[in-house]
């Protein structure tokens, strides 16, 4: 019963963004990139409204409205953590990572960010982003990566649903992909949903 109610739910969650289309990609991208867990939520996404809208230029707009969608969730995430400030940062980041995190920061903070924007899951890019925010890193440099990681990366998975286009909608239309995009949404409706109870709890 609860599987069946997981699946009801996840693929409910799923059509709906497709439905919405550009702006259920941008809604997705801003979540993803906010203090919600959406692991490669808005990467299918993308690459799902790439491989149906493949004889048009439109897959530009897909890129442009998910790198924005993404900045705003930084933005979110940015406007939060500088007001808490390095002390409210570590009841966020573990003290270990913190330490790695910082030492980057100090060095090469638009490296590190480009990077956490472009590497997909399970590198930490929530935690570079809030560890730069407290720490009152430079918010030009920090938008700037973010943004430009994102374009790259972007660009990138529709280049190559354009290409495989066919092929991901097949794939896409498997039953064994179909779960594992349930599975995925799934997991991320249960650790975003703890993720914004520690949030307001430790807030």
């Amino acid at each position: 019963m609860a599987k069946l109610i997981l699946l009801s739910t996840t693929s409910f969650v799923l059509r709906t963004f497709l439905r919405l289309g550009i702006p259920g990609l941008f809604l997705m991208s801003a979540l993803d990139s906010s203090f919600l867990v959406l692991p490669f939520g808005n990467d299918l996404l993308l690459i799902a409204l790439v491989s149906s809208n493949r004889e048009s230029l439109i897959w530009i707009a897909y890129v442009l409205v998910s790198a924005a969608g993404s900045l705003l969730g930084v933005f979110v995430v940015d406007l939060l953590m500088r007001k808490a400030g390095e002390k409210g940062l570590e009841r966020f980041v573990k003290p270990k990572r913190l330490e790695r995190i910082k030492k980057k920061l100090e060095n090469k903070l638009g490296i590190t960010v480009f990077a956490a924007t472009i590497v997909p899951p399970p590198f930490p890019f929530t935690p570079v982003i809030m560890t730069a925010s407290a720490l009152q890193c430079s918010r030009q440099k920090l938008f700037a990566a973010v943004f430009v990681g994102r374009l790259l990366r972007y660009t990138a998975e529709a280049i190559l649903a354009l290409y495989f286009g066919r092929q991901v909608i097949a794939y896409f239309n498997s039953d064994v992909v179909s779960y594992f995009v349930y599975g995925l949404i799934g997991l991320a409706i249960v650790l975003s949903t703890l993720s914004l109870l520690r949030w307001f709890k430790r807030s």
